[in-house]
């Protein structure tokens, strides 16, 4: 069964929500959070990337930045002001970005869920991200961004969800400055939806691993410390927000390389065709599975195996990014581990090919390649079997804003 647990939300005032909400912190760097804070005391990036009011230079896990986060987070909640709900709830969380619209559930998931694979992963963790997030929770005592789940839709919840909207005016309604609108609503009676999540067997992790996995260390430790441990304390839960996989819509993760690996463009090109079949003049998008492009030149090519049959079968091999890493990048232009290797950078969808193109054409990167957006399904059938995708198969969007109901633990 799937756990959902109401909590008594810490969030900011309406007139403030806009200024108080945040991007993610890991999308962005120290730089462009500083600039997207600037002039704004309330934003949550004061908390989210404390670094930002520190001198430049400071190391962003330095023991100042941690202490930063928490004088900061005291302070918001003092003067924005932000305060907790008197009961506790569930929200719903939509968001709007042109034609694509999802509706999730704000509510805590159970830490016990997710240690014992009932919350299932795609993606492996870095450790020295988890010690970040893990330091931050404990030092403020909140996880102040939600963790994006997903689980196969089902009609009941669809009703319940409709049903909670009806005549329940929002408590926030606001249009960010990338014109993605963030609506929020509290639901009057969850007890219906708690109950219906009861036969949901497993949520999957969309975005957010290492939210998660610094909720279970900071519960670890926590518990080690604590006194009289009894399974309810609000540690033993994280925030999430949980959309039905048929409203999420994934992007693809593009690459580009600095250099050919000593390659001449024409080298290069033949290389490639020995695996690939290779049209020119190709789009600058795959239209289908089973189908790259790639940039060099000044030139769009279009890629695609030669003889489909050789496509690999298992869930995590035969994806495209696999496909990629596996015949070109590794062979061919010889990235090893992409997780390392400084000579590839990655590009989410949402910036589309025109960067691709700007990289290149600026000399910052030799070559790059676009490609067709791993999916849903993908996802599922990955988690279910215990595997892990290749770093950076998927790049959601719209993404969720930090700040606007927190969980204090």
């Amino acid at each position: 069964m799937a756990i959902i647990r109401p909590f008594n939300a810490l969030r900011p005032p309406e007139e403030r929500a806009a200024q108080v909400a945040a991007v993610p912190y890991d999308v962005v760097n120290t730089e462009e959070a500083r600039a997207l804070a600037s002039g704004n005391p309330w934003s949550f990036l004061h908390v989210s990337r404390p670094e930002i009011d520190l001198p430049d230079g400071t190391p962003i896990y330095s023991d100042q930045v941690y202490a930063k986060a928490a004088e900061n987070f005291e302070k918001l909640k003092k003067d924005c002001p932000l305060t907790n709900e008197e009961t506790p709830s569930l929200y719903l969380y939509r968001l709007i970005m042109g034609n694509q619209e999802q509706i999730g559930i704000v509510a805590c998931c159970s830490v016990d869920e997710y240690d014992n694979d009932i919350i299932r992963t795609h993606e492996r963790t870095r450790r020295d991200k988890e010690d970040d997030r893990t330091r931050h929770i404990l030092m403020i005592r909140a996880q102040t961004g939600p963790v994006f789940l997903t689980y196969r839709a089902q009609e009941k919840i669809d009703a319940l969800v409709a049903d909670a909207l009806t005549g329940n005016p929002p408590l926030y309604d606001f249009v960010a400055n990338d014109d993605i609108r963030h609506t929020i609503w509290r639901v009057p009676n969850y007890q219906p939806l708690v109950d219906a999540f009861a036969d949901v067997p497993y949520l999957y992790i969309a975005d957010g691993h290492h939210r998660a996995a610094s909720a279970s260390r900071a519960r670890a430790e926590l518990k080690e410390t604590g006194f009289g441990f009894i399974g309810d304390e609000e540690y033993n839960f994280f925030q999430c927000v949980v959309f039905p996989d048929n409203q999420l819509k994934i992007l693809p993760y593009n690459r580009v390389v600095k250099d050919l690996n000593g390659m001449s463009s024409a080298e290069l090109l033949a290389r490639v065709g020995e695996s690939f079949a290779v049209t020119e003049n190709g789009s600058a998008s795959p239209k289908q599975r089973g189908a790259w492009s790639m940039y060099l030149d000044g030139k769009w090519y279009g890629l695609a195996l030669k003889d489909e049959t050789s496509r690999p079968v298992g869930v995590v091999e035969s994806l495209d990014v696999s496909v990629l890493q596996d015949r070109l990048l590794d062979p061919i232009l010889g990235i090893k581990d992409v997780r390392t290797d400084k000579r590839i950078d990655f590009v989410g969808g949402i910036r589309g090919t025109e960067e691709l193109e700007r990289l290149v054409d600026e000399g910052k990167a030799a070559v790059a390649f676009s490609l067709f957006a791993t999916t849903i399904d993908d996802l599922l059938k990955v988690s279910d079997a215990g595997q892990i995708m290749p770093p950076k198969s998927t790049w959601f969007e719209p993404k969720l804003r930090d700040g606007l109901l927190s969980h204090e633990i």
